[in-house]
């Protein structure tokens, strides 16, 4: 493994998922993640999700950039953060709220569990 590395989604494969329909508020996103490194408890990669809604809860910390798009990420007081193209955010262990998809979203990760 190369001790400097670029972060590309064209070099690794996508994984494509849905959330847990126990899960899912409202249409039918589709997750597409790019997992560029896993190991010692620290993922990183692109995540990706087209429009819709779904029930977050957070046992990981979690840091991300914002490429494209837009979401909506509303915690379990009600409170709603836009994300937009240039935002970042760190979600602690312990959130949970809905993520709303509005517009195809791409993000940047970095996860600690």
């Amino acid at each position: 493994m190369p001790l400097f590395e670029k972060i590309d989604p064209s070099t690794v494969p996508a994984e494509v998922s849905r959330p847990d329909a126990a899960k899912l508020v409202s249409g039918d996103p589709v997750h597409t993640t790019w997992n560029q490194h896993e190991g010692d408890g620290l993922y990183c990669g692109t995540w990706s999700s087209t429009p819709g809604s779904w029930k977050v809860s957070y046992s990981e910390w979690e840091y991300f950039h914002i490429r494209l798009g837009y979401s909506i990420l509303t915690d379990a007081d009600g409170i709603e953060t836009h994300l937009r193209p240039g935002d970042a955010h760190i979600i602690r262990p312990g959130f949970t709220g809905i993520w709303r998809v509005i517009e195809t979203t791409l993000k940047d990760y970095v996860i600690r569990v």
